[in-house]
């Protein structure tokens, strides 16, 4: 790789991020049924964080902290935005007054480059491209208006676009199903496409003297539509006599029999093939000679429940559990210093930016509210965060090393869970604590600056064309 006198030292940053990954589906985070031979080998190499979660929740907030350094929570100031059906307080597009660290790495004079097939992320009212270079939106994900949605029996089989696609699980999928119709191998399925992308455009720039390349795959999210050969290793496909398209819903769910068993094979294929193109991306680093010059990092936004605590889909208050709110948190760097380790320090999606421009010696003209990690790891920083909170919708969620807290806004509908006696969080004992309760609920009021905002996003006096409606 050609590097000028003027940019000596410098490193390029490669982000990747999986939407929907949960920690528990991974190797490297103990999983022992699930093939991800690419993370797990990734992860060999580098630091694994194994207390990441998310500031705030769902996906666009986790996307606000992660670029710009500065928390969502608690959604002060939420406005909902016209062209987007999602109204969550915190679902917003980055705020102009605030800077992204691909606008600062672009003026660092890195060529900087997006993959997404996040839809959210390029809905009418977001702005989430900014600072990129080149930027390209794969198509089709989910609820993505690609295609007129599909009418009639949204469960025939006669809806799938091919024999690869056995199956398709997930709500709304008159419009994932309609987008997927011209499927035929592989190679049409999103993580192939997004990362295939990047792969394409490092071949086109391998001359680029630094960049900030950010991939960021939709998938393991749903629907899930995981490629037959991929499906098998999971489930047993040719003794199956339940539904092979389930259109969902979110919240308690009520499968058919074996229904739930193929769900959950569904979400772990979808795992794996991630996985896989994960690896031909990094294979693809090392071949063009930036894996000594470059820092990667391997994050989920959050994860996803399958009727783990009762639930299908996030649903708060009892999405808040570990199947949701665990991440996974890789950081590689050239230099090898400390890969292979771990650092237990409790880490968020806040601090992503800082870490990163921290890590190619970068400054940010503004003061962002998260922390370098890095210093936890290499010892630079002993003070450690004693716990740490997030928000969804109207509940609110803190953990520290001994208990889990969910509460609403005012502190009401309380579940609390001791985690060295209940590491699966399964007995609420918010009755037994209301001491522990008050604890926690006071340590969220701290961090949201003394007051939790509420919002009445719906009402019927509005007009259609009000923004809380369409």
């Amino acid at each position: 790789m050609a590097v000028n006198e003027e940019r000596q030292g410098k490193v390029n940053v490669i982000v990747i991020m999986l939407d929907s990954l949960r920690k528990d589906h991974v190797g490297c985070y103990g999983n022992d049924w699930i093939h991800t031979p690419n993370l797990d080998e990734f992860a060999k190499e580098s630091v694994v964080f194994t207390r990441a979660f998310p500031e705030a929740l769902p996906t666009i907030p986790v996307r606000r902290a992660m670029y710009t350094g500065m928390r969502t929570f608690p959604n002060k100031g939420y406005i909902p935005r016209k062209g987007d059906n999602v109204k969550i307080p915190g679902w917003e597009p980055i705020p102009e007054d605030q800077v992204t660290m691909s606008e600062i790495f672009r003026h660092e004079k890195y060529l900087t480059a997006l993959f997404c097939s996040t839809y959210h992320m390029f809905k009418p009212s977001m702005n989430f491209h900014r600072g990129f270079t080149h930027w390209e939106w794969i198509r089709g994900q989910e609820h993505d208006r690609y295609r007129t949605p599909i009418k009639g029996d949204i469960e025939d089989p006669k809806n799938l676009p091919c024999d690869l696609a056995y199956g398709c699980v997930g709500h709304g999928l008159e419009s994932c199903l309609a987008n997927m119709q011209d499927w035929r191998g592989e190679e049409d399925w999103f993580p192939a496409r997004t990362f295939g992308k990047a792969v394409d455009w490092l071949e086109r720039n391998r001359d680029a003297e630094n960049f900030l390349l950010v991939v960021d795959e939709f998938d393991p999210h749903e629907p899930w539509c995981a490629p037959k050969p991929i499906l098998d290793m999971y489930f047993d496909t040719e003794n199956y006599e339940g539904r092979r398209i389930i259109n969902t819903h979110g919240g308690p769910y009520k499968f058919r029999e074996g229904e739930l068993e193929y769900t959950r094979a569904q979400y772990a294929g979808e795992v794996t093939l991630v996985d896989k193109y994960v690896g031909k991306l990094l294979d693809k680093v090392k071949e063009l000679g930036f894996w000594e010059n470059s820092i990667i990092m391997i994050m989920s936004d959050h994860g996803h429940p399958i009727m783990d605590h009762g639930i299908l889909h996030k649903v708060p208050p009892l999405c808040l559990y570990p199947e949701l709110t665990d991440l996974v948190y890789m950081i590689y760097h050239p230099d090898k210093e400390y890969a292979g380790t771990t650092c237990d320090a409790y880490v968020s999606t806040h601090d992503v930016a800082p870490t990163l421009l921290a890590l190619a010696g970068l400054q940010s003209p503004v003061k962002m509210e998260g922390r370098n990690v890095w210093e936890w790891v290499t010892g630079e920083r002993e003070e450690r965060r004693e716990y740490i909170t997030s928000i969804y919708g109207g509940y609110v969620w803190c953990r520290d090393e001994e208990y889990a807290y969910i509460a609403n806004l005012e502190g009401g509908d309380a579940r609390l869970h001791d985690l060295r006696e209940d590491p699966e969080q399964r007995e609420n004992i918010a009755q037994e604590k209301p001491e522990i309760c008050e604890k926690m609920y006071k340590r969220i009021l701290s961090d949201a600056g003394g007051v939790l905002p509420r919002y009445r996003i719906r009402r019927p006096d509005l007009p259609w064309y009000d923004s809380a409606w369409i």
